[in-house]
């Protein structure tokens, strides 16, 4: 490793280390899978937190408080008894509408609360069988839109469904889902909670936003102007240079620094 990369590997775990504190948590939408106890809850709490997490960051976690509400804390058990989107009336947040999580919810209780599968174990099913992580996210997003309303093209005709559930086949970064899989995957961290097991830290890739792919452009760790999968593969391939075993520590010293530093 050269001088350069090893003044700039310095940096970014020292902002790493300043970032990822228990700090953190509270104006993050990761306070969500710290809330509840039950790793039933856990999963579904986190799984919605990170499917909501676009816009302002104050906004969607009042969106989110509210949804709690209505379960009256208990989002798994709500979602066993669940049938109707009626249940949601007046429940909105940009391009998420009452059916849009109703149906979001009737795919979870059918997939994971029916089958009595936990989260996780839908997860490692993709990943077994695509073999990658971004095969995996495809895996869960074609079991999720199974069963859902359908246009006359024979897909998902909602569309704030499918935003919630970004299809990994138009090459986006699927920021929220790689950060959901940071919250459950990281260990011995004081923001993540690692209950997931079945692949390491070392596997994961960096959640890439705007905040994130302007900063690491700056610092040179990024060349392609788009922030899509491909971006993704190529950030995360330098982060490992400096961390093979936990790249993705430094989406808090590049996220932190880029929300602090506008």
């Amino acid at each position: 490793m050269t001088k350069l990369k090893e003044s700039l590997k310095d940096e970014l775990d020292s902002l790493a280390g300043k970032y990822e504190t228990k700090e953190f948590i509270k104006d993050d939408p990761v306070q969500f899978i710290h809330i509840f106890k039950k790793r039933e809850d856990i999963e579904l709490a986190g799984f919605l937190a990170a499917l909501f997490a676009f816009g302002k960051r104050e906004v969607f976690i009042k969106k989110l408080n509210a949804f709690f509400n209505i379960t009256k804390m208990r989002p798994y058990e709500f979602v066993q008894n669940f049938d109707s989107a009626r249940l949601l009336d007046g429940f909105n947040y940009r391009f998420i509408k009452p059916d849009d999580l109703g149906a979001f919810l009737l795919a979870y209780k059918k997939l994971i609360v029916k089958d009595k599968m936990t989260l996780e174990e839908l997860f490692f099913d993709g990943y077994k069988k695509e073999g990658s992580v971004f095969g995996c996210f495809q895996y869960v997003c074609d079991c999720f839109y199974k069963g859902t309303p359908k246009d006359n093209t024979g897909t998902c005709a909602l569309a704030g469904y499918k935003f919630m559930l970004s299809n990994p086949k138009n090459k986006g970064a699927m920021k929220r889902m790689n950060m959901f899989l940071r919250w459950m995957v990281r260990k011995n961290s004081p923001v993540d909670i690692g209950i997931w097991n079945f692949i390491k830290p070392s596997e994961l890739f960096i959640p890439l936003d705007v905040h994130v792919g302007n900063i690491s452009r700056g610092l040179g760790l990024l060349s392609r102007k788009q922030n899509d999968a491909r971006a993704v593969l190529e950030l995360t391939s330098k982060l490992r240079e400096f961390d093979p075993n936990d790249p993705i520590k430094y989406d808090f010293a590049l996220f932190g620094y880029g929300v602090n530093n506008k």
